[in-house]
């Protein structure tokens, strides 16, 4: 789907009315959830339909009803809930100083077009990073490898590689083959430390996910783009999913809010406090 409605950027126009079935998160002491089935030996996955919040724009503290957690890998896990350890795996960071980061050290990992020139993701500003062969592959793992190995001791309880549909923006230079063999070595590495591995996005990888490694669902919009049944079958409900607008979080709720995790989120997924704030659950 198209990168601004894969993940937050920008602002949503917050609407007057009140949610059809869905209501602001409200403490309710619940905590970190039951432990519950272990995907390997070792490695422990998130309760379906547990509570969620998706805090990638910056840590706060969660409402005492929420259970799972999902932050970038630079803020420190939530304590006491699952937390995924958001990282940014088949795109470089956005930013000048990012950009001449990969440039200076790595310039042979940015995908390049036929004139030599990277291949940017647009919405994002971000340099798609050269999944195509098995050398540039093993060449990626020495970089993002590292920063899974920094989230299992920083003590998070699993990993959320985005960007695995970069492909689509590739200008026809990446694959599906290429994402999930990548893939295939981000789970593998996440399992050898304990954590389990979600899924983002890229429904049309569904077929394959077990194969790849993947343990669950992160998703966006999945009910806008009425998704979350294909991810629900995958992953045994599963999923937790981020919503941007509030009539598609109503939707998602009549529909599925007694199996699957939603969140309504405010684009920019800032923090209480800070302009644009929303966040609120089924």
């Amino acid at each position: 789907m198209p990168a601004p409605l894969r993940r937050a950027a920008g602002a949503l126009a917050l609407l007057a009315l009140p949610l059809a079935g869905c209501s602001p998160a409200t403490p309710t002491g619940a905590g970190r959830p039951t432990p519950t089935a272990h995907a390997r030996p070792g490695v422990e996955l998130p309760a379906a339909h547990a509570v969620f919040d998706y805090q990638i724009g910056g840590p706060y503290r969660p409402a005492d009803d929420v259970e799972v957690v999902s932050r970038d890998r630079t803020a420190p896990p939530a304590p006491g809930r699952y937390t995924l350890c958001y990282l940014n795996a088949f795109q470089a960071q956005p930013g000048a100083d990012a950009r001449r980061w990969w440039q200076r050290n790595h310039p042979d990992l940015l995908l390049r077009d036929r004139d030599g020139s990277p291949v940017i993701d647009e919405d994002w500003n971000e340099p798609l990073l050269d999944i195509s062969t098995a050398a540039k592959r093993t060449a990626l793992l020495d970089i993002v490898g590292p920063w899974i190995d920094g989230c299992a001791k920083a003590g998070f309880d699993a990993v959320e590689p985005d960007n695995l549909d970069s492909y689509e923006r590739s200008e026809g230079l990446l694959t599906k083959d290429h994402a999930r063999a990548f893939a295939t070595l981000l789970t593998r590495r996440a399992h050898q430390r304990g954590l389990a591995a979600a899924q983002k996005n890229a429904a049309d990888l569904l077929p394959e996910a077990r194969r790849t490694g993947f343990d669950f669902a992160v998703t966006e919009e999945c009910a806008r783009y009425h998704e979350c049944p294909a991810y629900a079958t995958t992953y045994d409900d599963r999923v937790f999913d981020i919503e941007y607008r509030r009539t598609d979080l109503a939707t998602a709720c009549r529909a599925w809010g007694d199996r699957l995790s939603f969140v309504l989120r405010d684009r920019d997924v800032s923090r209480p406090g800070e302009d644009g704030h929303l966040r609120r659950t089924c």
